[in-house]
């Protein structure tokens, strides 16, 4: 029977398709937002991470909350203030949810969490990368783990929870799929650095389907990797894009000096890369809409 969900970034590239996937199945969505009112025909609760408020009405009759809130760490130069805007907006929010709920009553069963694959730090180069693998030193890693560990700690409240590590995510309105498709529809496209930088990536609708699936599930427990089971080099991306375009690819590889000029040290999450493992969901019964990359640029593009 469809429960009520209640979204945290519900506005968001994700949070927009996992409302209509979610309404689609019946549930009842809810957000917690910066600002009261109605958005996208959803009911919207305010809160405040810095000022430590919340509308506690946003968590009557929820039985699972969605947590995808977080500054997006590609959108602007990391400035020491953005750095920390990066990391209290996910960790900061992540504590107003856990006590808001200690002192509530409240129907939530189970808390399931956005996470990402920076946990395992910026290049991990070929090989594959688990769950139990170790977590980077970078900046993204710290902000992973710091992140995880607030999560870890609504379980102590006896509520299931789930942390799905995010890779990265394909749409046809927005994040990597988008910003690496517009110079190749102008016949201006390139891998970037070597081109040899594994990309575990992910159709948004399998990602907003693991979401539901993690909700419906209570095998979905603990970390998950938020891939698909077919990572591939920048380079036979970039080309795969540029054939279901129908456009060339002709030029040669960006230099890597060129995007830490332009990018600074955000260029190391383009410059680097992670082959990431599926695994672990698929053996708890996840299945795949778009496995393959064709399939998946065929379907967005």
């Amino acid at each position: 029977m469809p429960k009520t969900i209640l979204i945290t970034g519900g506005t968001g590239l994700v949070g927009t398709r996992l409302t209509e996937i979610l309404q689609s199945k019946n549930y009842t969505v809810k957000y917690l937002s910066r600002s009261s009112g109605i958005k996208n025909g959803i009911e919207s609760f305010q809160w405040d991470i810095n000022a430590g408020t919340v509308d506690e009405k946003a968590f009557e009759n929820v039985n699972s909350i969605i947590h995808l809130a977080g500054a997006g760490v590609a959108d602007k130069k990391w400035t020491p203030q953005r750095k920390k805007e990066i990391l209290d907006s996910r960790t900061k929010s992540t504590q107003l949810i856990k006590s808001t709920l200690e002192k509530i009553d409240h129907k939530v069963e189970s808390f399931i969490s956005a996470s990402a694959i920076g946990y395992y730090g910026w290049d991990t180069g070929g090989v594959w990368v688990k769950e139990g693998s170790r977590f980077g030193d970078d900046f993204l890693a710290t902000v992973t783990k710091a992140w995880e560990e607030e999560v870890d700690a609504i379980e102590t409240l006896g509520i299931r929870t789930a942390k799905l590590r995010i890779g990265i995510v394909f749409s046809e309105k927005g994040a990597a799929l988008y910003e690496l498709a517009k110079p190749i529809k102008y016949g201006v496209g390139a891998p970037l650095g070597s081109g040899d930088q594994y990309m575990s990536w992910i159709h948004i609708d399998d990602l907003c389907e693991m979401f539901i699936y993690a909700v419906e599930n209570k095998d979905v427990k603990g970390i998950f990797n938020a891939v698909g089971p077919n990572p591939e080099t920048n380079k036979t991306i970039t080309k795969a894009v540029a054939q279901v375009l129908g456009k060339p690819c002709f030029l040669p590889n960006v230099p890597g000096f060129i995007l830490k000029i332009i990018l600074g040290k955000r260029a190391a999450m383009v410059l680097g890369g992670s082959r990431v493992s599926s695994e672990k969901i698929q053996s708890v019964g996840f299945n795949f809409k778009f496995p393959e990359l064709k399939k998946a640029l065929e379907d967005l593009l």
